[in-house]
């Protein structure tokens, strides 16, 4: 990377790792048992520098550390992989490698606290944002990961900036959420195939207890007195379902809906249902600013969305500009082979319209 490059592409971190805002996601189970990881990526202060990555086998990467220097870990892929990332290459937000294992980082502020960094022991330090790029590239399990992670110092890009926690999944269908307490990585196993933001994971499980009420289907007709209350239409059950967009309720949201959702029959079929169910914590721009304040004028804060089959290894994913769900085919990448590259997730920025012929 030139360091005119470089310096450009430190701003617009900085600007992310404080400003970073709302993300959801959400996991489906096939009936053939194929397993799909999705989520939605939001950000309202502007337009990032969404990209695709594609990272072959014996790709080697130095983390950026507090200092603003590329001098921190080296690591070099022994999977290869592909990822979704912001401002650079190297600050994958979402991925999977080839042997099935998927991470994704997600805005935890107030809650986390990372380890102390010592610059005098930086070559075992790893920016938050490059987390993920070092799990793709060297690890195949939770286990693994849970292993190494005791030999590594996890950093801030800024030390003033907010922390993030993770999302894990492998290729035997476990799932773990990654979060840093007082300096201690803790792994929490994922129960119900949910995640937002703050506060801490444990938390948001034990409120999920506060909507034990709500399931699908409709009410049935009950008297009052002389009075038989109706419901006005279908699905009542799920009234009181929390509708705004904050953490707690986009969880709560993202919960319910995945879990009461219908089991497709295979990994494409879940994948497209993943994407109609964010549909619903998708988070349109003019919530996030007070009235008449709003400093960009983008499609969404949700900026890109993402669904991963990981048993056939196919990535979909749809943007704000263009919500025509594109896909790469991990199976078709010679990751022994293949170069490491990059490319804008939109190549126009205008959505896809098929304009119907009438005869």
């Amino acid at each position: 990377m030139n360091m005119k490059y470089f310096a450009a592409t430190i701003v617009g971190i900085l600007g992310i790792a404080h400003y970073a805002d709302a993300c959801t996601g959400i996991t489906l189970r096939a009936k053939n048992n194929d397993m799909v990881v999705a989520r939605t990526v939001d950000w309202h202060g502007d337009e990032m520098n969404n990209m695709y990555v594609i990272a072959p086998r014996g790709h080697t990467q130095k983390s950026l550390t507090p200092d603003g220097k590329m001098d921190g870990h080296e690591f070099t892929s022994v999977y290869g992989y592909v990822g979704i990332a912001v401002q650079t290459p190297d600050f994958v937000i979402d991925g999977t490698n080839e042997a099935g294992l998927s991470a994704g980082l997600f805005y935890f502020p107030e809650y986390g606290e990372y380890p102390w960094y010592n610059k005098n022991d930086k070559e075992n330090s790893i920016a938050d944002f490059e987390l993920v790029a070092w799990m793709l590239s060297r690890f195949s399990t939770i286990d693994q990961i849970k292993e190494a992670i005791k030999d590594i110092t996890v950093t801030n890009i800024d030390p003033s900036a907010s922390t993030v926690h993770w999302r894990i999944t492998d290729a035997t269908g476990k799932q773990v959420i990654l979060e840093f307490i007082d300096g201690e990585a803790h792994f929490y196993d994922s129960k119900v195939g949910a995640i937002s933001n703050s506060p801490g994971y444990p938390w948001h499980i034990t409120n999920l207890n506060n909507y034990i009420n709500l399931e699908p289907g409709t009410s049935n007709p009950k008297k009052l007195g002389d009075f038989t209350l109706r419901p006005f239409g279908s699905d009542s059950k799920m009234l009181g379902l929390p509708g705004d967009f904050t953490p707690p309720s986009r969880f709560i949201r993202a919960a319910l809906l995945s879990n009461y959702s219908i089991p497709q029959k295979d990994g494409y079929e879940s994948a497209m249902k993943a994407f109609h169910i964010l549909n619903n914590l998708d988070v349109p721009l003019g919530v996030e600013f007070d009235s008449g304040r709003a400093t960009n004028n983008m499609p969404s804060a949700t900026q890109w969305t993402i669904a991963t089959d990981l048993g056939n290894r196919v990535i979909y994913y749809h943007t704000m500009y263009n919500r025509t769900i594109r896909s790469i085919d991990m199976k078709n990448i010679d990751f022994a082979n293949v170069r490491f590259q990059y490319a804008p997730l939109d190549t126009a920025k205008v959505q896809t319209i098929i304009p119907i012929k009438v005869k």
